[in-house]
C-alpha cells in the first residue's frame, strides 16, 4: 500500500492531539491532483447506561490509512492504475474539524482547483466559523 507522507517522510501514526488533516493526492501518470480532508478519528455514540440519560461517546480510529478520497473519478483511476501510481501527501495536521474545513477550502481556493483541468476537485463547500481557528 502507498503510505501517506508528511513533510517528505512516511506518516503512519494516529496522533491523539489531532482530529484530522488536509491532503493532496497526485496521479503520477498524468499529474492530476485532488485536495481533500480526512478525520483520524470517528465518534461512536452508544445508548446511555441503565438509569442514565446521557449518551456515551468514544473515539475510534478511522479508515484514514487506506483512504483514497471521495472523488469518484479519482477512485476509478486508483482502481484502474493501482495505488503505486499515486502519491498521498498530508498538507497540514488539524486539531479540530473547523480547522480541517478552513484549510481544505483555503488550499482549494489558493490552487484554483475549480478552474484547472489538472485537479479532480469538482466543488468547494463548507461552513466555517472562527471557533477553534488560530491565526497563521
Amino acid at each position: 500500500m502507498n503510505n501517506w507522507k508528511y513533510a517528505g517522510k512516511p506518516y503512519t501514526q494516529t496522533p491523539d492531539e489531532y482530529q484530522g488533516f488536509v491532503y493532496e493526492i497526485t496521479n503520477l501518470t498524468n499529474g492530476k491532483k485532488y485536495i481533500g480532508k480526512k478525520n483520524f478519528w470517528r465518534t461512536l455514540k452508544r445508548k446511555p447506561l441503565k438509569g442514565k440519560t446521557n449518551k456515551r461517546h468514544s473515539r475510534q480510529e478511522s479508515d484514514w490509512q487506506g483512504y483514497w478520497g471521495s472523488n469518484k473519478e479519482l477512485q476509478l483511476d486508483v482502481e484502474k492504475l493501482g495505488p503505486d501510481q499515486f502519491e498521498r501527501k498530508i498538507l497540514v495536521l488539524c486539531a479540530n474539524k473547523n480547522q480541517m474545513s478552513y484549510f481544505e477550502m483555503r488550499f482549494q481556493i489558493d490552487y484554483e482547483v475549480l478552474f484547472r483541468d489538472d485537479y479532480y476537485n469538482e466543488y468547494i463547500g463548507g461552513r466555517i466559523t472562527s471557533k477553534g481557528l488560530t491565526s497563521n
